[in-house]
């Protein structure tokens, strides 16, 4: 296939946004280890702060949060790695391959999964509000048209790499 800078462009992008998404896994794992032997000083910081935050409530909150995020990081990163293995595919000039179809479809279950952890993320934003601090979320149903696009374009892949399969063996 013709070189095309944009699928240059989006290996490199893909690359980079694995690396640092592998990094705030590894950052997120080391601040929720060292939650605990600093957990008497964030109550303390916390208890001081006005309007008071209640640490009870807050640092298992935090805590919870910490670890609902490592799925979330994981599926960010299998979705990077089947994007950046398609853009490979189209960079063969063999985009309409079944492999692919599989590779969006897995894509789109954990666009589903981060979706899910959204919600969850959302009642623990009011359960943080109501310890006394302040956190924004609101639900966007774009991530949600993003996985019905998804799962859309994956069967747009199965019914083109049929169609190919189909052309091949009449040839």
């Amino acid at each position: 296939m013709a070189h095309v800078p944009a699928l240059g462009l989006s290996r490199v992008l893909l690359r980079l946004l694995r690396i640092l998404n592998l990094v705030g896994g590894a950052a997120l794992v080391v601040a929720f280890i060292l939650s605990f032997p600093l957990e008497p000083s964030f109550r303390e910081f916390f208890s001081k702060q006005p309007p008071r935050i209640d640490p009870w409530l807050l640092i298992p909150t935090l805590r919870l949060w910490m670890l609902l995020a490592m799925p979330a990081i994981a599926a960010v990163h299998i979705q990077l790695t089947r994007l950046l293995e398609m853009v490979e595919t189209v960079r063969a000039g063999d985009p309409f391959v079944p492999l692919n179809a599989v590779r969006m479809k897995t894509i789109a279950r954990c666009m589903l999964a981060i979706q899910l952890l959204d919600l969850v993320y959302g009642i623990m934003a009011k359960t943080m509000t109501a310890a006394g601090s302040r956190i924004d979320w609101s639900f966007s149903a774009n991530g949600w048209l993003a996985v019905v696009l998804l799962y859309v374009l994956a069967s747009v892949f199965e019914h083109g790499a049929r169609l190919r399969s189909d052309l091949e063996a009449m040839v």
